[in-house]
């Protein structure tokens, strides 16, 4: 069993990272960001409620994000693992996954945390933002993001790392290194 949350600044490649990691490990790769898309898109009270936090560049509110996450997590494909990308971004989301997984007996085994430069991040979401058009990212959006995720999320480096559970890789590089670098975090053999 693999239960596995990935932190880094928004831009960092979380999500291609999930997604491989989740290939290799056989557990679902649980993004906040996709749900939350996928309501946008669908045009759901959740998604335009989302939407007006996503153009502001804020976070949604932990109630919503919290109970999305917890129904998530009760799907049978995530009973024998998961990696989670964009949850817990705040130390009351800490709390609540704890809860979560005492609830059926489960504890979280890693925590890896993609490290980058600032500059790089919205160097990268810039151009993210031209070739999949999507409006949340804005070069001022860009920064309140990473602004927020210093203010709110990066203080569960300190909380997970307190717990021996943190592993910290550079994100900067080719998808294949920085996979690799994660892969090695976990103890695994490279492929």
């Amino acid at each position: 069993m693999t239960r596995l949350v990935l932190l880094g600044p928004p831009g960092a490649g979380k999500g291609t990272q999930a997604k491989l990691l989740s290939d290799r490990l056989g557990v679902p790769a649980i993004s906040t960001g996709d749900i939350f898309r996928a309501n946008v898109a669908e045009g759901t009270e959740l998604g335009r409620t989302v939407q007006e936090y996503l153009n502001a560049g804020k976070y949604v509110p932990d109630a919503v994000t919290n109970q999305m996450v917890r129904e998530r997590l009760a799907q049978p494909d995530a009973a024998e693992g998961f990696i989670l990308d964009g949850y817990p971004r705040t130390t009351d989301q800490v709390r609540e996954l704890d809860d979560m997984l005492a609830d059926v007996g489960a504890k979280l085994e890693h925590v890896l945390e993609i490290a980058a430069d600032t500059d790089e991040l919205v160097r990268r979401l810039a151009k993210r933002a031209v070739e999949q058009g999507r409006s949340d990212d804005t070069e001022e959006v860009i920064r309140t993001r990473q602004q927020v995720y210093a203010e709110q999320t990066a203080p569960l480096v300190e909380v997970y790392s307190d717990r021996g559970l943190l592993r910290s890789v550079d994100g900067l590089g080719d998808i294949p290194e920085v996979t690799s670098r994660l892969v090695s975090a976990l103890g695994l053999q490279t492929a």
